[in-house]
């Protein structure tokens, strides 16, 4: 009985949090959404970008954003170099005189650190974060600004887009995995708002940001839900589009990363109990993702227990099936590309783990990849 239990809860958990939360949001917005007034302005911005070592991309980066369609004496941008020990700083300088200018920090300290120094330096009134390797849409800043006009709104998100798909083995999954994920932060936004925003671009009112101690990991989530917390609303703008390579999104190290930044984001629960919208999203999305990883060991673990009955043998089975086409594609890029999504579930979930055990341990430094 206990394990039958036990299984049941577990495979109800991961439906609820990859399927069954997702309909149940898209139900709520049938029901009742919370409009933007979202109009055309121009607001002063800083686009600040913090940079470590990244000679490969920065020369394009700032050609990109200069040609950002927006008034050209209203924007500022602002390379903040992190301690950099190749050619970034030297690339910057080429055009530091005009609209862009260069914080160029002698020591690597990491990404929040040269945040908060950085943000202390800017002009705008409206400040945008994004990352040197995300390169924007020409209309973005203009489109996530136009939420501004709303007092309410404390930050917006925009979205986020994977580029040449076919450049990485896990490039189709990881597209897949953010048209799902953004159509579930864009029902957030509806309802009231979104928990965190993307690293590669989102944007919040200056006089909001809150200063996160040095040692958070992730910046997007932590920021955004503070201004939440303040009674703000944090929003998504489905208009406003930012792109990276898939080849830059590959590696499990950095789903390790983003899962350490994740078991941080537990401390952040305590800022949203007078929000109880934000608060459903948290225990749903965010906790939910942290417990699934356990759900499935629990699952398999059950199942086996209860071999001697046919039900729970066919799952156990259908849960090998899944594990082995995991280590299969882990070995080789399978085929049909269907066939990959298993290892790449099963990947995020691994390192789940890592990431839990790097957020507890404190033992390694994760501010860059």
């Amino acid at each position: 009985m206990a394990a039958e239990i036990f299984f049941w809860a577990s495979v109800m958990l991961a439906v609820y949090v990859y399927a069954g939360y997702p309909l149940l949001l898209a139900g709520l917005c049938a029901l009742a959404r919370r409009p933007v007034d979202k109009q055309p302005c121009t607001p002063s911005v800083s686009l600040l970008i913090c940079a470590h070592n990244e000679e490969a991309v920065i020369r394009e980066k700032i050609q990109n954003s200069l040609a950002l369609d927006y008034p050209e004496d209203r924007i500022e941008i602002v390379i903040a170099s992190d301690g950099s020990a190749d050619r970034t700083v030297e690339i910057a300088r080429q055009w530091e005189g005009g609209r862009v200018r260069l914080l160029a920090y002698p020591k690597n300290r990491g990404k929040i650190a040269t945040m908060n120094d950085s943000v202390t330096e800017l002009k705008g009134e409206i400040v945008v974060f994004s990352d040197a390797t995300a390169m924007l849409a020409p209309d973005a800043i203009r489109e996530i600004v136009a939420n501004f006009h709303d007092p309410k709104i404390g930050a917006v998100s925009g979205v986020y887009q994977v580029r040449r798909a076919e450049q990485s083995a896990m490039g189709g999954s990881e597209k897949l995995y953010w048209r799902y994920e953004t159509a579930m932060r864009l029902q957030e936004s509806a309802l009231d708002s979104v928990l965190g925003g993307h690293g590669q671009l989102y944007a919040i009112r200056k006089s909001l940001y809150p200063f996160p101690h040095p040692r958070t990991i992730n910046d997007d989530y932590v920021v955004p839900v503070r201004i939440v917390s303040l009674g703000y609303r944090a929003v998504c703008e489905p208009k406003a589009v930012c792109w990276e390579e898939a080849a830059e999104m590959a590696g499990f190290g950095r789903r390790v990363r983003i899962m350490a930044g994740n078991v941080g984001q537990l401390r952040e629960l305590p800022r949203l109990l007078a929000r109880p919208l934000p608060l459903f999203f948290f225990f749903s999305h965010k906790l939910g993702r942290l417990l699934v990883p356990f759900a499935m060991l629990i699952a398999l673990a059950a199942s086996a227990v209860l071999w001697a009955q046919p039900v729970y043998r066919l799952a156990f089975l259908a849960q090998l099936i899944l594990y082995l086409l995991a280590a299969s594609g882990a070995l080789i890029p399978l085929r049909p590309k269907l066939l990959r999504l298993p290892y790449y579930f099963t990947m995020i979930n691994v390192a789940t783990f890592l990431g839990i055990y790097h957020a507890l341990s404190g033992g390694r430094r994760m501010a860059w990849k």
